[in-house]
């Protein structure tokens, strides 16, 4: 997530053997940035004032793991809020995260992260930066490491063992790390428990219609504390899948009081893109 996105641990070696057909990714890309043809002329002052603001954040991560038959494919979205305010003479960006849905190219095939756990991932603002290129504003936010389900300094890695690890309990429910349903079927599901250093960076352009869309890059760090079941507890570590089309963002202007995660969720149908779904050739 978003998202700054928690990301499923996506073990299941057994998923392969399970006999889950492996859908392949959807088209590409999932966000259009037609209307970035649109903007006019405008002074970089213009561009900060017309940046400035709230808006209701949707983007999508895609990851894929190799695993024995198929590679597993996922796509974590997320959902939230990002306001841009000018900080000594700085565009700064913050971002709050709401909830997060993860879809699975396997059939039958779920998890999910309770909203407490995605509420709890709270990235550092972050200085970004504005340039114009080719006639077109962009916005670069540059990757701000943040922790979640794991004590410690941010700005160093993850450690390799989970003996060294000190884990915290940010979704309350007296588990290390943050804990991760899953469902491979109507037989098999548990959970896990996972701690992870968040490194997402933006890059981003602000379109005519006052949205501002593009892509993310994920270099986040992850580690398993645990599972109900030692089917699930292994060190998978799923790689964000390279075609940008498959990782948008997607940043809509609201209203400054428009700030209740609920409320922001009885809109997203109006307000953003369609979910990416995997579906059959």
């Amino acid at each position: 997530m978003r998202s700054q996105n928690l990301t499923l641990y996506s073990l299941l070696l057994c998923a392969a053997a399970c006999g889950n057909p492996a859908l392949p990714w959807p088209a590409s890309p999932l966000v259009s940035f037609e209307s970035a043809q649109e903007l006019g002329p405008m002074t970089r002052e213009q561009a900060l004032e017309r940046i400035v603001g709230r808006y209701a954040h949707f983007d999508v991560v895609a990851y894929e793991e190799p695993l024995r038959g198929a590679p597993m494919r996922t796509f974590v979205v997320s959902y939230g809020f990002t306001e841009f305010r000018i900080v000594d003479g700085e565009l700064i960006e913050s971002d709050r995260f709401c909830h997060a849905e993860h879809r699975i190219n396997r059939a039958g095939m779920q998890s999910s992260l309770s909203d407490r756990a995605t509420r709890a991932i709270a990235p550092p603002s972050q200085k970004v930066r504005v340039s114009k290129k080719e006639g077109r504003w962009m916005i670069h936010r540059p990757a701000s490491p943040s922790l979640i389900g794991i004590k410690g300094d941010a700005t160093k890695p993850l450690p390799k063992d989970r003996k060294e690890a000190d884990f915290s309990d940010p979704d309350g429910d007296k588990k290390p790390g943050v804990t991760v349903q899953i469902r491979v079927n109507k037989y098999i599901k548990g959970e896990v428990y996972l701690a992870r250093r968040e490194i997402f960076e933006n890059r981003l352009e602000l379109m005519a219609d006052g949205s501002i869309r593009g892509t993310v890059t994920d270099r986040s760090e992850q580690l398993v504390a645990g599972a109900s079941s030692c089917l699930f507890d292994s060190d998978a570590d799923p790689k964000q899948a390279s075609d940008p089309g498959l990782n948008p963002i997607v940043l809509i202007p609201i209203d400054e009081s428009l700030t209740s995660c609920d409320e922001l969720m009885k809109q997203a149908s109006a307000l953003f893109p369609p979910v990416p779904e995997f579906e059959a050739p």
